[in-house]
């Protein structure tokens, strides 16, 4: 084999292992695929339970009104990857200019999943989108997130 043709291999070798290595290290590592929603605590909201915003006041008053508390709730706030694996009535891994398009007067919004005991204690997961429009918070939709 010539000098020209072995430096070649050489370098078409090096190359290929720098490719592989950098691919199978993107692949053991995060990658960012992972679930969004798993960084989120779950926290008990019961007729004690002192609420730190509006949102959190408009949630107790409305299951508190339906008789369902205690219930478990997960608040995700304004986070667009969480948002993008929601799937609602009206909405589907939508963005946020699709919400300022379909809530007109968008001022806010923010995703909270709910998990509570319904009738004959069956348990029930609903993920709602809440918007807040004329100064005022209320459920935009209501699904759940998908897998």
């Amino acid at each position: 084999m010539s000098k020209a043709v072995r430096i070649l291999v050489i370098f078409l070798a090096v190359d290929a292992l720098a490719v592989a290595a950098y691919f199978g290290i993107k692949a053991l590592g995060s990658g960012g695929g992972g679930d969004p929603a798993k960084g989120y605590e779950w926290f008990t909201m019961d007729a004690y339970y002192q609420p730190a915003s509006e949102l959190e006041e408009l949630i107790k008053t409305s299951y508190e009104e339906m008789e369902l508390l205690p219930l478990q709730v997960r608040n995700f706030g304004r986070d667009t990857a969480v948002l993008k694996k929601f799937r609602g009535a009206k909405l589907a891994g939508a963005g946020r200019s699709v919400l300022e398009m379909t809530f007109k007067g968008l001022e806010d919004w923010a995703l909270v999943e709910v998990w509570f005991k319904g009738e004959e204690g069956r348990e029930i997961r609903r993920t709602i989108l809440y918007v807040l429009t004329a100064n005022a918070w209320k459920a935009g939709d209501s699904g759940r997130l998908a897998d």
